[in-house]
């Protein structure tokens, strides 16, 4: 089986779940966010908003392939670029910190460490840009899959409590906490995306 990592680009923006590729809903406030989705023009926002981000900021998202088949992704930015996340009641954002936004495994491939993998590696590109935090608002009462991240994932991937609430509490991952397992990342990135590499084919002599 083979996995690879790649940066979200508009170019693999399509590669997205249907319902995320124009989802707006961190990326645009919620009355706006609202006129987009009544307009229809949701899914032209959210290529607007990637775009803005990557020539403003750099690369905010990567896809998961197994086997070339899209089969998650993870999205993120400094919380200026994420409206929607001044009307959560534990915002704001730290300003040392980038936003964890959202992230998803499709069904079928879920279980396997891909969620914990797009987490890891979001940390490895943000300690190589230098930042010492990744921050998210967690759904306390997750029963399904939403824009909002399950609390308990974001607990069992690393992040800590940093502002309690019943609902939607703020969770912090420091980033100089994960410098000691930097290396232990790379070798499980490693592990997981290099060893599933196909071994070349013997040719006869």
């Amino acid at each position: 089986m083979g996995r690879r990592l790649v940066p979200l680009t508009l170019d693999n923006l399509q590669d997205l779940p249907h319902r995320c590729r124009s989802c707006v809903f961190w990326e645009l406030d919620p009355v706006s966010g609202e006129a987009a989705v009544k307009a229809g023009t949701s899914a032209l926002e959210k290529e607007g908003w990637i775009s803005a981000v990557l020539l403003d900021w750099g690369s905010c998202g990567r896809v998961v392939y197994v086997d070339d088949v899209p089969v998650g992704f993870v999205l993120y930015a400094p919380p200026a670029y994420v409206p929607r996340s001044t009307a959560f009641p534990t915002s704001p954002v730290s300003p040392d910190a980038v936003q964890l936004i959202t992230a998803f495994v499709m069904p079928g491939y879920q279980g396997q460490g891909l969620g914990r993998v797009l987490v890891q590696t979001v940390a490895k590109d943000l300690l190589r840009r230098g930042f010492k935090a990744i921050e998210a608002f967690g759904d306390a009462r997750w029963k399904e899959p939403a824009c909002v991240l399950p609390a308990d994932h974001l607990l069992a991937v690393g992040f800590k409590t940093v502002r309690q609430h019943p609902a939607h509490p703020r969770m912090r991952l420091e980033l100089r906490s994960t410098l000691s397992w930097k290396e232990d990342v790379e070798m499980a990135l490693d592990r997981l995306l290099g060893a599933v590499q196909k071994e070349p084919a013997l040719r006869p002599l």
